[in-house]
């Protein structure tokens, strides 16, 4: 029996979902297309002006105040990378919560009033590890030579990503009421191969996930565009400072007819560990700029705002033959510094772009809070050999990724004979070892140096060999990329023998909450309240610190605010705050501090936890109010060879 009203009930639902339902038709009436050589949004001429920034390295709570900046800079577009190995990091296992909701990022976008280009993959690179690919790949054999291919066995998981991508994305295309005008697939891949097999079977694979109706392009440095691009397909140009002119005539010339679109001009450029920080003087780019949209040309500012590779994502370069790992920071000397602050050079391109936005600007909003966090002790350590978990047993070593395995650190172990001797070689170390016989360490390997054997003096009585391994960032370009297993992948021999009988201890370092920390010897009267004084410093880099360690403390703030923490009494490895990854350190430089969120901090107290390699002896801490990312570096003949 109905209810009384129920037909007046059912009306109004009636009238809601048509209303709705206009709502929605509306929304799809918003176009992006190209006609007439330029680009037309909703049928008008439209440039674009857009700066890039990643929401993987920004903390979501500052998602929007990046957003704000980007506006107030004027532009009208951002660009981000989707990358595989944030939303898979395993087989068949999502992740879009949290700082990962591409979502909630496109959302916000949209409400800031910023349209979004996709830069979708698979494949990113941006300095990113190993350029997005999630680290579980290489647990095939077959990515020798898949990868980035054709091949199944790369096509496969590929195409799982990019259908559940399409689920989450496609929606947020403009044709349906979102902020998404256009969705780059692959990204310079010319530099890669020449496969055009590939990448129509990924721009199929992108139509097919939902993608069909909108603007799909490729781009690539002028030197990759022949071999980057497929017919049918819209192609963009990737240059640095001083070629605007020559990139433009390239593209023009490349592909007659079509507007022009530098998809990454770049400001700035990335760090290196050992390497001097980099810097781009601005003369140069405003004459750039001037150039590029006085001839009606759309833009992508790479990177408008680079922010932070927290934890273990920091890639590394294969450049001269050369493996370079990066630094945490990847502030690039953008427009928009790693914390959020304008910089000179935004204030300058500020005053280009609103010659061009067609509106006046908003004010520059107030970048987030700064605090200074006065020095304090770590004053809880716990040996890594006293926290090991449950080994492997494993006749001959496999990769980090043949044990389950993406990042951080993984122990190897044995036990060799009496007599034992000669040189022991590590074929294809990746990246940086150091050493144990008997717990005391004999030497470090560095695959930046090419070092991948030490000899041990012959007449060992017998004992148990160590090595550590750190994975320092995998490769994010070049064909390289593909062995990039991490560990000893190919074994280790001793005196040209294979050696046999190990114990495996994968050390993800995931979940700290298993570390037995005890009381350390009582620190300095006072030392807590001042900064780290050079006593310290001296003391930290001295003998006597115990082989890896684990460190722990606390501070406590009366205010929450952004801070970079002075990491020059450490040597080399990672630091957590309250849980989170705050980035890898390394003595060499040229980056001394981390930058740390203040939406990562609580009022009251904080903790810390540190990983070191080599162990400190007296580890303190302190929160500056400035980063120092140009800081001396301890470069070697490898390094500057590969940096020229």
């Amino acid at each position: 029996m109905k209810k009384p009203g129920g037909f007046l009930v059912v009306l109004f639902c009636s009238l809601l979902l048509a209303a709705a339902s206009v709502g929605a038709t509306a929304q799809e009436q918003h176009s992006f297309t190209i006609q007439g050589g330029q680009f037309e949004l909703d049928g008008k001429p439209f440039q674009i002006l857009s700066g890039e920034m990643h929401y993987a390295r920004i903390p979501r709570a500052y998602w929007r105040q990046r957003m704000k900046m980007a506006k107030a800079m004027g532009l009208n577009t951002i660009a981000t990378y989707v990358f595989w190995n944030v939303h898979e990091p395993e087989p068949g296992k999502w992740n879009f919560s949290g700082n990962a909701d591409l979502a909630e990022f496109l959302r916000e976008a949209q409400q800031e009033g910023l349209y979004v280009i996709l830069r979708a993959g698979p494949y990113s690179c941006a300095e990113w590890e190993f350029g997005g690919f999630p680290a579980w790949l290489l647990a095939d054999s077959r990515m020798d030579t898949a990868l980035r291919s054709d091949d199944p066995a790369f096509m496969a998981p590929a195409e799982r990503w990019l259908m559940k991508l399409g689920e989450v994305a496609a929606p947020f295309q403009i044709g349906r009421g979102g902020p998404i005008i256009a969705v780059q697939m692959e990204n310079e891949y010319g530099d890669f191969g020449s496969d055009k097999n590939y990448l129509r079977h990924v721009r199929d694979v992108f139509q097919r996930a939902g993608f069909a109706d909108a603007l799909l392009f490729t781009t690539n440095p002028t030197r990759g565009e022949e071999n980057g691009s497929i017919e049918g397909t819209y192609a963009a140009v990737n240059f640095g400072v001083g070629r605007a002119g020559q990139a433009l005539d390239m593209l023009a010339n490349f592909r007659p007819g079509q507007p022009l679109f530098a998809a990454e001009y770049w400001p700035g450029w990335f760090d290196h560990w050992g390497q001097a920080h980099q810097t781009r003087p601005v003369g140069q780019q405003i004459a750039d700029l001037k150039t590029i949209l006085s001839r009606g040309a759309s833009l992508n500012l790479y990177m408008f705002h680079g922010g932070t590779s927290f934890g273990f994502m920091s890639g590394a370069s294969w450049t001269a033959n050369t493996y370079m790992p990066d630094v945490t920071s990847y502030d690039y000397d953008a427009p928009l510094d790693e914390a959020g602050h304008p910089t000179p050079k935004y204030y300058a391109y500020r005053k280009v772009f609103a010659k061009y936005a067609g509106h006046p600007l908003p004010d520059v909003p107030a970048p987030p809070p700064v605090i200074a966090v006065p020095g304090f002790a770590l004053t809880r350590t716990a040996s890594l050999w006293q926290n090991l978990p449950a080994p492997v047993h494993a006749e001959t070593p496999q990769s980090m990724e043949r044990y389950g395995q993406s990042y951080g650190f993984i122990l190897y172990r044995t036990h060799l004979p009496a007599g034992a001797g000669g040189a022991l070689a590590i074929p294809d170390l990746n990246d940086y070892a150091i050493v144990y016989l008997n717990g005391k360490a004999v030497g470090t390997l560095d695959r930046r140096l090419k070092q991948d054997s030490l000899e041990l003096s012959g007449g060992v009585r017998g004992g148990t060999l160590d090595i550590l391994v750190e994975n320092s960032g995998r490769i994010n370009s070049t064909r390289m990329m593909r062995s990039e297993q991490k560990g000893a992948p190919h074994g280790v021999t001793l005196a040209g023998k294979p050696l046999t009988g190990w114990q495996v201890f994968p050390l993800p370092m995931t979940d700290l909450s298993q570390v037995k920390f005890h009381a350390m010897a009582a620190a300095e009267p006072g030392a807590a309240a001042r900064e780290v004084s050079q006593t310290v410093l001296d003391a930290a880099s001295g003998a006597g610190a115990a082989g890896p360690h684990f460190y722990a403390g606390r501070f406590r703030i009366q205010k929450v605010g952004d801070t970079f923490l002075d990491v020059r009494g450490l040597k080399k490895g990672v630091v957590w705050i309250n849980g989170h990854a705050i980035g890898r350190y390394w003595q060499i430089g040229p980056q001394e501090t981390l930058y740390v969120p203040g939406p990562w901090l609580t009022r009251g107290w904080n903790q810390v936890v540190v990983f070191d390699l080599e162990g400190v002896v007296a580890p303190y801490l302190a929160g500056l109010t400035a980063p120092i990312l140009n800081g001396p570096v301890q470069e070697t003949d490898a390094a500057k060879l590969a940096g020229k």
